[in-house]
């Protein structure tokens, strides 16, 4: 039975108060919708967009049930969510997205078989759960390898290079936070990532491949096109396709790759929600990744994707805050958005800048000549 599209006016409800539901929640407002967010930190950034606040952890029961009285379709902007609390409220709130894709992708070793399922290559792998283990992972893998907890990683948290057999024990201590994955280090020419949105009625679009440099395992920027070749991109859009088919996505799921030299394709891992690496679309294509993911949560047709303009996305940390400001008089291109938190921390995200362009390689010089983002 097909479902109904939500019209505008009704209440769009969202668990998390992060920038990713503030922006979710602006696209949604440009479309007539209310906000309703659960979010446990006073004044988050969805927060202020929103016109109900449920201030409550995550896993609160009856703020979950608050949260689906109010609201006529519920979305999460991030997937480190109770799985368990999202099933069940499943049973009295419309949640297009389901829980399932919440339990794979907040567990690498879920997500891992998940993804092998769907036909798509990872790096080779182990689970890892003793120190035995281990040493028998870097044995089959070699090194370098890479040691990541199963649960509760990003930005590089909870992740530790191996490089040598005598590092073991240092690794070891990710242990104690419970079940690891142990991965082959891959060598990669670039990383990219694609977005891929799906509405209920299976309607799938797909947006172009971002190529993505992290400093400290942040992303810092995001170049599209990506440069990489067409056979490489149309690969990348068939495994994103490949993936939120086998997961029967609905809404929008982020797929991350390593390119080989070769030109080969290896998923990193997924994300599904919008992601960082696709904010250069508020600019840069006919529809942000917010706008069309509120667009196939609420069941609306989705819209074109193609790019307007080549596009250079940079993250501001806390520490490029005041460089960026100071730079707004000379710089009337750059689209500065920030996400109204309270305190610049060191590596802390605390907005972005897009640029658009002509010439990729000239902006990017121009970023660098700034100076804003230098160590």
């Amino acid at each position: 039975m097909a479902r109904e599209m939500i019209k505008p006016g009704k209440t769009i409800g969202i668990i998390g108060g992060g920038q990713l539901g503030r922006m979710m929640a602006m696209a949604a407002k440009e479309a007539g919708f209310r906000i309703a967010v659960l979010e446990p930190a006073e004044g988050a950034p969805c927060t202020q967009t929103a016109d109900i606040v449920i201030q409550a952890p995550y896993n609160d029961k009856e703020a979950l049930k608050q949260l689906a009285d109010v609201s006529d379709v519920i979305t999460y902007e991030f997937e480190n969510i109770d799985y368990e609390g999202l099933k069940e409220l499943m049973n009295t709130a419309y949640i297009p997205q389901g829980a399932e894709l919440i339990r794979i992708t907040q567990n690498r070793v879920h997500e891992k078989e998940a993804l092998t399922k769907a036909g798509v290559k990872v790096a080779p792998y182990r689970v890892i759960r003793t120190m035995k283990e281990l040493k028998q992972g870097i044995e089959d893998l070699g090194l370098p390898a890479v040691l990541k907890t199963a649960t509760g990683g990003y930005d590089g948290k909870g992740q530790f290079v191996l490089r040598n057999a005598e590092e073991a024990d240092q690794a070891a201590v990710l242990l104690q936070h419970g079940e690891c994955v142990l991965e082959q280090w891959l060598t990669f020419d670039k990383e990219i990532s694609v977005i891929v949105t799906r509405n209920p009625e299976g309607e799938t679009t797909y947006f172009p491949a971002a190529e993505n440099i992290h400093v400290d395992n942040i992303l810092h920027q995001s170049i599209v096109p990506a440069r990489i070749s067409k056979e490489t991109e149309e690969a990348a859009k068939e495994a994103a396709e490949r993936i939120a088919s086998a997961l029967s996505l609905v809404g929008t799921l982020a797929v991350e790759m390593f390119v080989t030299p070769e030109g080969g394709l290896y998923m990193n891992e997924v994300a599904p929600r919008p992601h960082n690496s696709g904010h250069y679309t508020i600019e840069a294509c006919g529809i942000s990744q917010f706008g069309q993911h509120i667009r196939a949560v609420c069941n609306w047709p989705l819209k074109n994707t193609s790019l307007l303009k080549p596009a250079v996305m940079v993250n501001i940390l806390g520490e490029h805050v005041e460089g960026v400001i100071s730079a707004i008089p000379e710089k009337p291109e750059w689209s500065i958005h920030l996400y109204g938190k309270d305190e610049a921390k060191e590596k802390r995200k605390m907005g972005h800048v897009t640029i658009l362009t002509e010439n990729l390689e000239e902006t990017l010089s121009e970023i660098d000549e700034s100076r804003i983002w230098q160590k």
